[in-house]
């Protein structure tokens, strides 16, 4: 088996069975270890293995500072996020403010919170008067973690333009329940998905492909957010064992196929359990 990306998500599916199985499995196809020190990997990382953006707010919710860190100096960061992330804004279920650690190693990085452009017609006027998608970056790139709640009731009263909703809902932390109320039509859900916007992790599991590059984010997933690999997991596992289980010669066949594969990981295992059976 190769020994990059491909070993960390052989090494995920197999974390889902029995330890001694899986150590059988390791000795068997020659699987290494994983990496010693989990905790270089960085949210760079993930752009690098297609993560999701999603996946950057997985890691927020932790609502731990030094992981705050990591993602305050991803490139695709807004600067509301950051601004939250400087004041120590959770985004989870702790309560503020947290620490801030570590937001910049550069000498010449003020730690300054961004400004954002406010709209003089104010943050719900601004979203009402965007007409091109633009603008709507613009307005909805002033909305901080607080202001969501304003967003959904203004929205309600009166539904904001379509460029809004779009720039609203492709920003990490718009909260779901404020997403599927902009909109639920496929081309709508079609479109979040090329903005690398997923829901939830059995989402992930289910339906984003290739197999290879959602195991390896859900290994690195492990240390960067393992509240959110944990739900993968529960889902992911019971098929893992139905299909692959102790069997070496089904995983055989997923270390043949997996640098290649382009269904979803479901998808992987069961065809290399039934492969595995013939």
């Amino acid at each position: 088996m190769d020994r990059g990306n491909n070993v960390r998500g052989a090494h995920f599916l197999l974390s889902l069975i029995e330890p001694d199985d899986a150590a059988t499995v390791q000795r068997r196809l020659g699987i290494g270890e994983p990496e010693a020190n989990p905790a270089q990997w960085s949210a760079s990382q993930l752009h690098r293995l297609q993560a999701p953006q999603s996946t950057l707010l997985w890691m927020l919710e932790r609502d731990d500072p030094a992981t705050n860190a990591l993602v305050y100096h991803h490139a695709d960061i807004t600067d509301a996020v950051k601004r939250d992330v400087l004041r120590g804004t959770p985004f989870g279920t702790a309560r503020g403010p947290l620490p801030v650690v570590g937001t910049c190693d550069k000498a010449d990085c003020s730690h300054r919170e961004p400004e954002l452009a406010v709209s003089p017609y104010g943050l719900v006027g601004g979203l009402r008067r965007a007409r091109s998608m633009a603008a709507a970056r613009v307005a909805a790139g002033a909305v901080s973690r607080a202001d969501w709640p304003e967003i959904a009731d203004a929205d309600r009263v009166e539904p904001l333009p379509g460029y809004a909703r779009w720039a609203l809902s492709i920003r990490i932390d718009c909260p779901p329940e404020v997403r599927a109320q902009f909109g639920s039509h496929p081309k709508f859900t079609h479109r979040l998905r090329q903005a690398g916007i997923v829901g939830y992790p059995r989402e992930y599991v289910e339906r984003w492909t290739p197999a290879r590059s959602v195991l390896d984010v859900l290994h690195v997933g492990t240390t960067l957010f393992p509240e959110r690999t944990r739900e993968a997991a529960e889902f992911l596992a019971p098929l893992v064992r139905r299909e692959l289980g102790a069997n070496p010669e089904a995983w055989a066949v997923l270390a043949q196929v997996l640098p290649t594969f382009t269904g979803t990981a479901p998808e992987l295992v069961r065809t290399c359990g039934a492969v595995a059976g013939l």
